[in-house]
């Protein structure tokens, strides 16, 4: 390694260390040496620790983003005349609740909206997005191609956050190595290959509602929603909360950003438990529970949560026009039994084997006792 790069790169950790902001050009150059593995492991590792320390502003968050769509993902650009939707969370926050947004996606793509998905497998456990569809049949180690003829067909496909087919260079070696939330986890999920311009984006923290949306905008998103949900204890979730107050940073088709917060009873709730949407790291059990709630089977927390969820992907989207609305509409689409059906179209649509996958589902839905769950 050149003595005078891994020098010069220590003195701008330094200077985030000192709390002073780098330039989204200084960000760019500086994680495009991370990716290509320039720098020894010690200093990539302290740069994204105090990076994340200091509190990253939108224009380091799109240098990060910028080196990483730029130089390793594989773009596609999609066929569709509809708007692009991601719905996806930035994990590593403190309330670990089952895979609410994969339930919201599909339930959303049920009700018509054009989703192009990017995820990843859980860095700690197994019932991260990718593993989740992994498990219920759907092909996610599959080319971009794939996907992208998925979403134009179906309405839906996701794209592995942590494959060489779609980040061939370095992200998988990152996020491989790193167990806490960092600006890679902003980043990175927003390296779509498909750079949708709606969004529903959870966030690990309220202190990133503003920074984040201040990103999107600046990367070419013309509507999206920021979420951060509390839960008690101090705890919160990447998603709106049915446990607590949720705040949201909206960013408007007119490049405004808008912060606001909205509580259970805003939609008709009661206030749950958190025991009630909290994972079980079982994937199986997991599986099982996803698939009771899109099937109907299941009337409390766990479905009240994922109509929550979706309601805003409709409502970015432009199905809807409040999100009250969107709640309703998810709910009567999980109930008519389309958000199932939704689901056997994209094992179909995004498998290179969609026989087994099929019969993977298949499987799991004759586990279930077909009881509702209150």
């Amino acid at each position: 390694m050149d003595e005078n790069r891994v020098k010069n790169f220590g003195a701008v950790i330094s200077r985030l260390i000192s709390k002073e902001n780098l330039s989204r050009e200084e960000v760019k150059d500086c994680f495009s040496q991370i990716m290509r593995n320039e720098q020894p492991d010690l200093q990539q590792g302290a740069f994204m620790a105090a990076l994340t320390a200091k509190g990253e502003t939108a224009s380091e968050i799109a240098g990060v983003w910028e080196a990483i769509y730029e130089q390793d993902t594989v773009r596609v650009k999609l066929q569709v005349n509809k708007p692009v939707v991601d719905n996806c969370g930035t994990g590593m926050d403190s309330l670990k609740t089952f895979n609410i947004s994969t339930a919201a996606s599909i339930v959303a793509a049920a009700g018509g909206v054009v989703l192009a998905k990017h995820g990843a497998r859980a860095l700690s456990g197994s019932c991260g997005t990718i593993d989740m569809l992994e498990s219920l049949g759907v092909d996610v180690e599959t080319d971009v191609e794939t996907v992208k003829r998925s979403i134009e067909t179906v309405g839906i496909g996701i794209f592995n956050g942590m494959s060489a087919k779609v980040h061939p260079q370095a992200l998988f070696r990152i996020l491989s190595q790193i167990r806490f939330g960092t600006t890679l986890n902003i980043a990175g999920s927003l390296a779509n290959p498909a750079l949708p311009h709606y969004a529903v984006r959870g966030v690990y923290s309220s202190e990133l509602l503003q920074p984040v949306a201040e990103v999107m905008r600046e990367i070419g998103y013309k509507k999206a929603l920021v979420i951060f949900g509390s839960a008690p204890g101090g705890r919160g979730m990447d998603e709106l909360s049915n446990l607590g107050e949720s705040r949201i940073a909206e960013l408007g088709e007119d490049g405004q950003i808008t912060e606001y917060s909205l509580s259970p009873a805003d939609f008709g709730l009661k206030v749950r438990q958190a025991e009630d949407i909290l994972t079980s790291g079982d994937k199986q059990g997991e599986t099982l529970r996803l698939l009771r709630i899109l099937s109907g089977n299941e009337n409390g927390a766990a479905f009240e949560v994922v109509c929550l969820n979706t309601a805003p992907v409709f409502y970015v989207a432009g199905a809807v026009s409040s999100l009250r609305e969107g709640y309703a509409k998810a709910a009567e689409i999980i109930r008519s039994g389309v958000a199932i059906a939704k689901l056997r179209q994209w094992i179909q649509a995004q498998n290179t084997n969609p026989e087994a996958g099929i019969a993977r589902l298949e499987s799991l839905l004759g586990e279930l006792d077909g009881a509702k769950i209150s």
